[in-house]
C-alpha cells in the first residue's frame, strides 16, 4: 500500500489520469491525498470531481479556496468572476446536488501520522493538533443544516490574524483564511492576502508562513498546495505540492512512504496563460 499526495489539480483532470498512470496508482490498495483546489481554471472540474469522488476512501482531499469559491458560486454567496473560471459545468450538471454535498462533506485539514495536510498553512500560533480542532469547528459548519448562512459569511480578507477570543463567523473565517489562503505572514501571525508570487515578493516585515521562527506545527509534517510560484519544495517538515500544473508547469505526486516524487507536465490544452 501506497500514499500518493498529489498538489493543486484545478480541473487538469487529463494531467492527473497521466499521472497516476505514471504512479501505478490502485485504487484498491493505494490512497490518495489531495492537498485541495480540486476544481476551477482548468478546462475539466466537473470530471475532476466526478472521479475523485468515485474513488471513494482511496482518496482523501482537503479544502481549497477554489473548492470553496464553487460552494459559494452555487449557493449564491458569491458571482462568477470572470472568463478564468471554469465551474459552470459543475453548476450545469445532473448530478450538482450530489457533487456539491460531496464536496461540503470534506475536511478543511487532515492528520495523520505525523502530516498534516492542508491547502495553504497553518498560522505560527497553531500546533497541528489545534488546528485539527479549529478545522472541526468549520467542518461542522460547513456541513450542518445552516450552512447556506455560514457560506454567505464564510468569505473576507478579515480578521488577518488569529485570537483566541474570535467567535462567530469572524472565528471561522480567521481558520478558512490562514488554512485555504495565507502565504506571507509576519512573526505575531498577521496575514497578507495581496501579495503573490515568489518568496522574494514578500511585503517588508512579513516572511512565507513556514519561515516564522518557533512556528508550533514544526514538529509536524505539512504537507501543503496553494502557493504554484514557490514550486515544489520538500524539506524535513513541509512537502510543497504545486508545481504549477495549470500555469504550465507540472502535476506533482509524492510516495510519502519514501519520498519519491512523480512527475508529468501540463497536458495540451490546461495550461492558462494568465498571470500567475
Amino acid at each position: 500500500m501506497a500514499t500518493y499526495a498529489i498538489g493543486d489539480i484545478q480541473g487538469c483532470f487529463d494531467s492527473l489520469r497521466r499521472l497516476l498512470d505514471k504512479c501505478a496508482f490502485d485504487p484498491a490498495s493505494d490512497c490518495l491525498w489531495l492537498v485541495g483546489d480540486l476544481v476551477n481554471r482548468g478546462p475539466k472540474s466537473l470530471e475532476t470531481l466526478r472521479f475523485i469522488k468515485g474513488l471513494g476512501n482511496a482518496a482523501l482531499t482537503v479544502l481549497g479556496n477554489h473548492d470553496l469559491y464553487l460552494l459559494m458560486v452555487a449557493e449564491g454567496g458569491a458571482k462568477l468572476r470572470g472568463k478564468d473560471d471554469t465551474i459552470q459545468p459543475v453548476l450545469d450538471a445532473p448530478d450538482r446536488d450530489e457533487l456539491l454535498y460531496w464536496l461540503r462533506q470534506q475536511p478543511l485539514c487532515h492528520t495523520e501520522r505525523g502530516y498534516c495536510l492542508v491547502h495553504a498553512g497553518l498560522l505560527p500560533q497553531w500546533t497541528a493538533l489545534q488546528a485539527r480542532r479549529l478545522a472541526g469547528e468549520v467542518e461542522a459548519a460547513l456541513q450542518g443544516p445552516h450552512y447556506r448562512e455560514f457560506i454567505a459569511n464564510m468569505w473576507g480578507s478579515q480578521p488577518d490574524a488569529w485570537s483566541d477570543d474570535l467567535v462567530g463567523w469572524p472565528r471561522l473565517r480567521a481558520v478558512i483564511n490562514a488554512m485555504t489562503r495565507m502565504r506571507f505572514c509576519s512573526a505575531a501571525g498577521v496575514m497578507d492576502f495581496r501579495v503573490k508570487g515568489k518568496i522574494a515578493n514578500a511585503p517588508a516585515g512579513y516572511v512565507p508562513w513556514f519561515d516564522v521562527p518557533g512556528r508550533k506545527s514544526a514538529e509536524s509534517i505539512l504537507v501543503t498546495g496553494h502557493w504554484s510560484a514557490l514550486g515544489l519544495m520538500l524539506t524535513d517538515n513541509l512537502l510543497a505540492l504545486d508545481s504549477g500544473c495549470l500555469w504550465g508547469g507540472h502535476l506533482t505526486a509524492l510516495r510519502l512512504e519514501d519520498r519519491q516524487v512523480f512527475q508529468v507536465d501540463c497536458a495540451a490544452g490546461e495550461a492558462l496563460t494568465l498571470g500567475k
